[in-house]
């Protein structure tokens, strides 16, 4: 489970001086559930994600992950949780598997259940073509999907995906989306951030809408269309968006 409250991100800038990328989110994802964080770029989706995934520190408010508060416990949040995002770099003389395998150990997974969980997950994303090629020789696709399955392979409780099929064919983004689906029915707490409607409305169970940092508004796809009296989330989203937005703003 994810609880954010008035959770902050202050960033300084020589021309722009302070700059509130996250101001005062507060939302839950629950198990069995798929959080969808919809936002322009620059909206601050990114920097919400990172904090709950302990790359950044909040400055002000509170994240707690599985239990465990990001600043107080942050080896424990991360323990439990799996951060896949579009930017996610592999290390580049690795083979796909040593690179998974890497991270296996780094979590403490023992040799005789780590091998067992990989060819698991090579076999369900259909990695084992390429399974012994160096992360450099790569298509993107391939990338991305080695990026899961370092991702998985400890299993955590709660999976994070930024922005994950950015760049990607749609093949490789269905398999993507189909394994997020996947995560919830096997009762893991998912947080999805895009600026793609249609795989929010395809994916997401609640919904919420940020941007300039902050979460403007949240509920069900139903609830929404009830709300803003509109059936198009494109449409929901420009009414709630509007007023806020500011193109120059920066992730």
């Amino acid at each position: 489970m994810i609880e954010t409250r008035g959770l902050t991100k202050l960033f300084r800038d020589k021309k722009r001086g302070e700059i509130r990328a996250v101001d005062g989110v507060s939302f839950t994802s629950k198990p069995g559930q798929i959080y969808g964080l919809l936002g322009a770029n620059g909206a601050g989706k990114t920097t919400t994600l990172r904090m709950l995934a302990t790359i950044l520190e909040p400055s002000e408010g509170m994240a707690i992950v599985c239990g465990h508060d990001v600043v107080e416990a942050p080896e424990k949040v991360r323990a439990n949780v799996g951060f896949l995002s579009a930017a996610t770099a592999l290390y580049p003389r690795l083979t796909a598997q040593e690179m998974v395998e890497y991270f296996g150990r780094l979590n403490g997974i023992g040799e005789a259940e780590l091998r067992k969980r990989v060819d698991e997950i090579f076999a369900r994303l259909d990695m084992n073509s390429f399974r012994d090629r160096r992360c450099d020789k790569l298509s993107t696709g391939m990338k991305q999907k080695t990026s899961i399955a370092r991702t998985l392979i400890h299993d955590p409780q709660v999976m994070i995906f930024d922005e994950p099929t950015v760049g990607l064919d749609i093949m490789t983004a269905r398999t993507i989306l189909e394994f997020i689906r996947e995560c919830r029915q096997r009762g893991k707490t998912v947080i999805f951030s895009t600026h793609v409607m249609s795989e929010v409305e395809k994916l997401c169970d609640v919904i919420g809408i940020i941007q300039s940092g902050k979460l403007l508004a949240e509920g069900s796809l139903a609830a929404l269309r009830a709300e803003y009296k509109e059936q198009d989330l494109e449409e929901i989203f420009v009414k709630v968006v509007r007023p806020h937005y500011q193109p120059e703003e920066a992730a």
